[in-house]
């Protein structure tokens, strides 16, 4: 009777400290966040879910091809979900339905094909990102409302939870 007991002191302890560890993470590290709108189509769907790693960019700067979560620049309470697309230095245009990082267009598999009008060129200055929705047509972004200051990054969008059959993990693709 007293090993039973034991065993069950040890179940619940485990079961205790997973609980807090994943408190924990999701408290500090991980973010659950929903896509509103289809502007990051066709990779993320409105509805989709996604956990967003919070520390990213407390140890390590933005690059060209991270998915972030923001808070909005106009209204610090909305969330917004874009993939950077210049950094810091960069030179940013977009003309003929492409985008060019320095005067080089680079390849963006993940765009939902579409005209969207020119932009730029544009350098990013230091503390800023440009951002862009891989939907052009139906996307609130930097071409709108300006560069992203680094300071309003809440985290990197590390993958699709939900729905299952849209789970995966979210990559650069660049």
């Amino acid at each position: 009777m007293e090993n039973k007991r034991s065993n069950a002191k040890w179940l619940l302890g485990i079961i205790g400290a997973l609980v807090l560890i994943g408190g924990g993470l999701r408290l500090w590290v991980f973010q659950p966040y929903l896509i509103p709108s289809p502007s990051m189509e066709p990779g993320m769907a409105p509805g989709d879910h996604i956990l967003v790693n919070r520390l990213s960019y407390r140890f390590w700067a933005p690059t060209r091809g991270d998915v972030v979560v923001f808070a909005f620049p106009k209204d610090i309470k909305r969330t917004f979900v874009k993939r950077v697309i210049a950094a810091e230095g960069e030179t940013v245009e977009l003309r003929d339905n492409k985008v060019f990082v320095n005067g080089k267009d680079i390849p963006e598999p993940y765009v939902k094909p579409g005209d969207y009008p020119p932009y730029g060129p544009e350098v990013v200055p230091e503390g800023k990102v440009f951002v862009l929705g891989d939907n052009r047509r139906e996307s609130e972004d930097s071409r709108e409302w300006g560069l992203l200051p680094k300071e309003y990054l809440l985290g990197k969008a590390w993958l699709v939870y939900y729905p299952l059959n849209r789970f995966r993990f979210i990559s650069k693709a660049i």
